[in-house]
Formats: structure tokens, C-alpha cells, sequence
């Protein structure tokens, strides 16, 4: 079938099923334009618990991001249509770690970014997303935190907040945010004087440094469309986010920070993939029920710390 077949297709099926379609802003362009909804992996789950008659979630995303749906829609099924998108941050974390640093660091709350496994999140206290882990390190009721797996962002946190955050590992990162250097910024914004440089805060301190705004991929597609007077942006972030940006403000010009910066893991989902995981229901999310209570326990906190 071509693409304007399948996509007819999934239109057809997404209707029959009673399902919704969920992508994340690094999805390929044909992805996010067949989606119901595009956020990024908090916004995404969060918005299938307001579609109560959607049976069918199919998550257009990596691994954590389809366990985090399942997680706050256990009564849904919930798809993910390639089951090789994996998150190498992810899986930088382990259970045996988190207990490691538990007991060497008795008492000190454990915060976990999302961009973690149901079996990490529920050895953790709270969860955060990059959107709101300044707001949540700085609610906890402790002046030392231990976060992970994100080393960049701990680092951020600990900055903007003034607590001490321990890493967890001492070197998780995402290596589509490190392929971002400051270097190359520099070199874009002598060549766009006129432009703003938005970066993810899983970039490194020299990057975010070199950046007029630090943010989520949410909080970037808010402030880029609210900067009305600014034709002109360095994106440090993953390319997908481009489509989005581009999308929602004809106009403006979106430049990528690096031409490294793409996930391979997040293009594994093509629209074929879509198809054939909504038409055969395949790869659905399963979790244990004790795993996933006490991991739907820190993303509860989550959300009544950072309200």
C-alpha cells in the first residue's frame, strides 16, 4: 500500500477500534500528522486518561513512554507499534543501582526522571519529567536528592534549585543530547545574530550556557510560539520537534543545533508500523500489577507536587 492507502486504513481502523493515537514530538513528520495527539511522553499519557472512550492506545513513541501510558491507563490496551524503540538512557538505570545508592545513601529521597523503566520508578519516591524537575527537587522535603538517570538534567536541577543533587548513574545521558556542542551554536548564532537559541536540559552545562531558553520539548513549542517578535530559532533537540515547531508557526524559520541530533530509536516507528500494530493489536505493554502500582504510586506524587 502507498501512504495514502495505510493512512486511510488507520483512519478506518483507529474508528472501528475505538483506539487514539499518541506520538511523541521526535516522531517522524508522517507520524505526527496521523496522530490524535502530539506531546510530549507526560502529555501523552496524561491526555489518554482524559479519552475515556478510547479502548486502544496506540503510543507512537520509545518503550518507557508506552510503559508510562500503560501506567496511568491500566484499564486500556495499550500498543507500541515497533518493540525495538528502546531508550538507551533508560536502560542505563538498574534496580540493583538504585538499592546500591539507597543504602549508601540512607534516608535521601530517590527522584526519578520518566525516562525510566516501571521497575526502577517503583523503587523511587517521585517521578519528574524535564518539564517540572526543578519544581519537584525543589518541593521534596530534603536539601540532598538522588536523581537519575539523567546526569545533565540532575546537574540542571541542582543548579536552578541549589540543592545537592546525587547523580544516579554518575554518568547516565541521551546520546542524541550530547551529539549538541557548543561549539556549533556559537558558530549558528554568528551566522543568525538575530536568532534564539532553545536546548533541551539534557544537554551538557556549555550548551545550555550558550542557550536563551532551557526547557522540555513542550515548554520549547510554547515559547517559541509565544515569542511573536522572533522570526528565528536554534533548536537543541531532537530533529523531530522541527515538524512540530514548523507546523504550528508558518513563518518562522527553525534551524537544528546539530545535524547529529536524531534518535534512531524514535524513527523506528513508521507509519506501517502504526498500521499492523492497530490492524493485528501487536505488541501490546504488559507490566506485573505489583511492579506497576508502586511505579503508578511516584507518578502520582509527581503530579499532586508539581499541581
Amino acid at each position: 500500500m502507498c501512504s495514502e492507502e495505510i493512512v486511510k486504513e488507520i483512519n478506518r481502523l483507529r474508528e472501528e477500534k475505538e483506539a487514539i493515537i499518541l506520538a511523541h514530538n521526535y516522531q517522524r513528520p508522517e507520524v505526527q500528522d496521523i496522530a490524535d495527539y502530539v506531546g510530549d511522553s507526560v502529555e501523552l499519557a496524561r491526555r489518554a486518561m482524559d479519552e475515556k472512550e478510547a479502548k486502544i492506545l496506540v503510543v507512537a513513541a520509545v518503550d518507557f513512554m508506552a510503559e508510562n501510558a500503560f501506567l496511568l491507563n491500566p484499564e486500556k490496551k495499550v500498543l507500541i507499534p515497533s518493540p525495538n524503540a528502546l531508550c538507551p538512557m533508560a536502560r542505563m538505570l538498574s534496580v540493583d543501582e538504585i538499592r546500591r545508592y539507597r543504602r549508601r545513601y540512607r534516608g535521601v529521597p530517590v527522584v526519578l526522571y520518566v525516562n525510566t523503566y516501571a521497575e526502577a520508578k517503583a523503587r523511587c519516591d517521585v517521578c519528574c519529567t524535564s518539564a517540572n524537575a526543578v519544581k519537584i527537587v525543589e518541593r521534596v522535603n530534603s536539601d540532598t536528592v538522588i536523581f537519575g538517570p539523567d546526569y545533565n538534567l540532575a546537574e540542571y536541577a541542582q543548579e536552578r534549585t541549589g540543592k545537592k543533587v546525587i547523580p544516579i548513574p554518575k554518568d547516565g545521558f541521551c546520546p542524541t543530547h550530547l551529539a549538541f556542542d557548543e561549539e556549533n551554536i556559537l558558530l549558528l548564532k554568528e551566522k543568525y545574530p538575530e536568532a534564539l537559541v532553545l536546548v533541551h536540559p539534557e544537554c551538557t552545562r556549555e550548551v545550555r550556557q550558550a542557550a536563551d531558553f532551557v526547557g522540555s520539548t513542550s515548554q520549547i513549542v510554547r515559547y517559541a510560539r509565544q515569542r511573536t517578535e522572533t522570526e528565528t530559532f536554534i533548536i537543541g533537540t531532537e530533529e523531530g520537534i522541527i515538524h512540530r515547531l514548523k507546523k504550528e508557526n508558518p513563518g518562522k524559520e527553525f534551524i537544528l543545533a546539530h545535524r547529529a541530533g536524531v534518535c534512531p530509536n524514535m524513527k523506528r516507528n513508521t507509519l506501517e508500523r502504526v498500521y499492523l500494530s492497530l490492524k493485528e493489536e501487536i505488541y501490546p505493554v504488559t507490566i506485573p500489577k505489583r511492579v506497576a502500582s508502586k511505579a503508578r504510586l511516584a507518578l502520582d506524587r509527581m503530579f499532586e507536587l508539581s499541581s
